[in-house]
């Protein structure tokens, strides 16, 4: 089984400060799972624990994955039964009510090994419910980064390291894992970026410029320079950065 997404890199301190708003927006894919006391939960890309918490708030028990050390670390501050996991690995059995999953699955670049795994891992009628970068994602965003570096003269990486799938190909994919009553829709999610550009790279793109072998010391002026690049299409009239989300919306389960 492959590693996790050597892309995939964070800071808990740095995402907290500057990506707040992803677990905020994350409320209505936490109403759709609709937790309940006593059931027993895995929450697939955990990150620091925001909306694991909020699972536990429920009555519900609530197991956290997620493949940053650093992101379960934070969670285990908040009092979490989370663990370093590789989401193209899980070994779970037929143990869970429910599987969440949100802003995570575009990391899993494997995605049948992911809905295997989740599969495996619920109890049968379980539910799994969750979000994640849909096709067309920060499109903008993509584009501006991979110019920059191309423009100095980087190895950038031929693909993008995420997988923003079609509503039809993650549906063909948990389909084929025998996954029923599956739902999955795009919706596109203009995103507002309170530190702008420039942050959102370090947050979510330190990992493509590592792959791209920008050294760290230089990763900031890059990113500033892509600001400024991409100021025309994202910088708003009042001055504030909006970036180009598109979300897929999922819902589904294992039948009885």
């Amino acid at each position: 089984m492959s590693a996790p997404n050597p892309a995939s890199r964070w800071n808990a301190a740095d995402y907290i400060k500057n990506a707040a708003f992803v677990p905020a927006l994350g409320a209505p894919v936490l109403a759709l799972l609709d937790p309940q006391s006593g059931e027993r939960i895995l929450d697939l890309g955990c990150g620091d624990g925001i909306l694991t918490a909020k699972i536990a708030e429920a009555g519900a028990t609530v197991v956290g994955v997620d493949a940053s050390e650093d992101m379960i670390r934070a969670a285990r501050e908040r009092g979490l039964d989370a663990h370093v996991g590789n989401g193209e690995a899980l070994a779970f059995g037929p143990e869970f009510d429910a599987a969440f999953s949100n802003a995570a699955l575009h990391w899993m670049l494997d995605g049948k090994a992911v809905a295997a795994g989740v599969y495996r891992a619920l109890k049968p009628g379980a539910r799994f419910i969750g979000e994640m970068g849909g096709q067309g994602n920060v499109a903008i965003l993509r584009a501006g980064i991979r110019a920059e570096l191309e423009r100095r003269g980087y190895p950038v990486p031929a693909n993008d390291p995420q997988w923003y799938p079609s509503p039809e190909e993650f549906t063909a994919i948990y389909a084929a894992a025998g996954f029923v009553d599956i739902d999955a829709k795009l919706i596109p999610r203009p995103t507002p970026l309170p530190e702008g550009v420039a942050a959102w790279l370090r947050v979510f793109r330190a990992g493509f410029m590592d792959s791209a072998q920008v050294p760290d010391a230089d990763q900031a002026e890059i990113a500033q320079a892509v600001e400024a690049s991409l100021a025309p299409q994202l910088r708003q009239p009042d001055g504030s950065w909006v970036a180009d989300y598109v979300r897929l919306r999922f819902s589904m389960r294992k039948p009885l």
